[in-house]
């Protein structure tokens, strides 16, 4: 066989799809050959059956054999020159759909091939006058994907009513009275949104770490009071059990007395029995001997020392009874009852006022809020009146009719605690009230105008409200414990010395900070109720 015309060049024997040397090439009907593999791909990627070079199309799809020569002829060639290689392509560009082996970039694609290609296989494309009238564009990944299904045709337009990409031939048929327009104007649209959404993400991501760090601390918290809780309860419980221990002792002592009482009566019984017992056995003895006598002086003699019997009792009526123990116990548990619900009151408002202090807050007194009536120490702990009235520069803040004083904090939210002492005082009001209140005028002081405050006068102890709520007074009152949990809409007063619970004030609905307040009340020329009110540390008992 006559060896490879060495002036023939690579485009005689290279494939005008893969533009490589024929590997297995075949001949169409039309006469172009192709490799087996190129032309099959090609086949199956169409609706009709083509030539890619002529266009020639087939009713059905064509079997080509082998065209023994040209491969004899391209494997000669193959042997004796190499296709120049040409860098790989990058990760980022698009590959040629051509390149056998290592993948070259592509610089053009193909709208008619459906394909990509390198700047050595879209050589075709610009030499073979068929293949120039295809429209080339920048090179595209998957570009099957960017053809429109239904016409075939490049997808560049943008419906904006079914937010769909549509090719030019959708706009005059399934969207013809929808707005279009060109996908780099909605991408520049949609890229503008997505830039605002990427600034949004941080925000939103930083917002819920920072509500899962909420979520968190909740928990340790809930933790850290589940504990106290146990800790407090077991207090609680270790105390009740051991008031029913206590009763069932008293209970078992009193059983115990009775079982003596009983035994010793049935002693005093069987020895009072016994002796009669052994007197009427001396007197069977007696009346017996006596039987036996002979002699008329002494038997008349005897007989009438002997004819009255020795006293005893009638035994008939005489019974020991077993003790009934119903109305003891009954007793016990009555008694039992009375000591746990004074015991459990106890144990309960000190569990409670020990859950309330730890929230204590530091708290001073704020002079632009009071009266003129009033002093305040240096240091905002404490107030009384003073006996002349000083003038002070007005302000919105200040009280000009009720002798009264707010703290410089207020609370909008959670849980505060603070404690007042009140001391050798015979009128004081105190207790938290709405930022908003009337401080000009002479409101009623209830909750409806925004005051919850707990009142004493003349030994009278009132939480103001509608009605007003009179409350049981300790004659030992010194310091007043006040806890508010905003949230849940409480106000609690407490008697911290006894460690009592005064009054609570549920159901409060807050809308705005609350400030503590305090009303030292008026004292006469004699020196009655002269001392302060005294914002006092919390001491916490363990």
């Amino acid at each position: 066989m006559a060896s490879a015309n060495t002036s023939w060049s690579e485009e005689d024997f290279s494939c005008s799809i893969c533009l490589d040397v024929f590997s297995s090439p075949v001949t169409t009907p039309c006469g172009h050959n192709f490799c087996r593999t190129c032309i099959t791909k090609f086949w199956d990627e169409q609706v009709k059956y083509k030539c890619p070079v002529c266009n020639k199309i087939f009713d059905t799809k064509p079997d080509p054999p082998v065209n023994t020569l040209l491969s004899q002829l391209a494997a000669q060639f193959r042997t004796t020159v190499r296709v120049k290689e040409q860098p790989c392509v990058e990760p980022a560009e698009v590959p040629c759909d051509v390149c056998t082996g290592t993948k070259q970039k592509a610089v053009k694609s193909c709208l008619e091939c459906f394909m990509s290609f390198c700047q050595t296989h879209l050589e075709p494309h610009q030499r073979v006058t068929v293949l120039k009238g295809h429209r080339l564009v920048e090179p595209m990944d998957r570009l099957e994907d960017r053809m429109c299904k239904k016409h075939n045709q490049l997808l560049e337009l943008f419906c904006q009513t079914e937010q769909v990409c549509v090719c030019l031939l959708c706009t005059v048929t399934d969207h013809k009275s929808h707005p279009v327009v060109p996908l780099k104007e909605e991408y520049e649209v949609k890229t503008a949104q997505l830039g605002k959404i990427e600034a949004e993400v941080p925000q939103m991501i930083q917002e819920r770490k920072q509500k899962i760090k909420e979520i968190k601390d909740r928990v340790e918290l809930s933790n850290k009071d589940a504990d106290g809780e146990i800790a407090i309860g077991g207090q609680v419980f270790t105390a009740l059990i051991g008031c029913v221990e206590k009763c069932r002792d008293e209970f078992n002592q009193t059983v115990q007395e009775k079982l003596k009482s009983t035994e010793k009566q049935a002693e005093d019984l069987i020895k009072e029995l016994e002796q009669e017992i052994e007197d009427l056995t001396n007197r069977c003895s007696e009346l017996k001997q006596l039987s036996h006598t002979k002699d008329h002086l002494h038997f008349l003699q005897t007989f009438r020392s002997l004819k009255d019997p020795p006293p005893t009792r009638d035994w008939t009526t005489v019974e020991v009874r077993p003790p009934s123990y119903v109305v003891t116990l009954r007793r016990s548990l009555d008694q039992l009852k009375k000591t746990l619900n004074m015991e459990m009151k106890k144990l309960r408002d000190d569990a409670e006022l020990k859950r309330v202090q730890p929230y204590e807050v530091d708290v001073t007194l704020d002079p632009d809020t009071a009266n003129g009536w009033l002093i305040l120490s240096e240091d905002g702990k404490r107030v009384h009146e003073g006996r002349v009235k000083k003038v002070l520069p007005d302000n919105p803040k200040r009280f000009t009719n009720y002798r009264c004083v707010l703290t410089r904090q207020s609370f909008s939210s959670g849980r505060f605690y603070f404690e007042v002492q009140v001391k050798d005082k015979t009128s004081w009001w105190l207790g938290v009230v709405r930022e908003s209140i009337d401080r000009k005028g002479m409101t009623r002081w209830t909750p409806e105008t925004g005051y919850w405050t707990l009142h004493y006068y003349k030994d009278v102890l009132v939480f103001r409200g509608k009605p007003s709520v009179r409350l049981p007074l300790r004659a030992d009152l010194q310091k007043v414990g006040v806890f508010v949990d905003y949230d849940e809409g409480l106000v609690s007063f407490y008697d911290v010395e006894a460690r009592v619970h005064i009054y609570s004030a549920t159901g409060c609905t807050f809308s705005e900070p609350l400030y503590p307040i305090l009303y030292p009340g008026r004292h006469d020329y004699g020196g009655n109720n002269s001392a302060p009110l005294i914002i006092s540390p919390v001491n916490q008992t363990d």
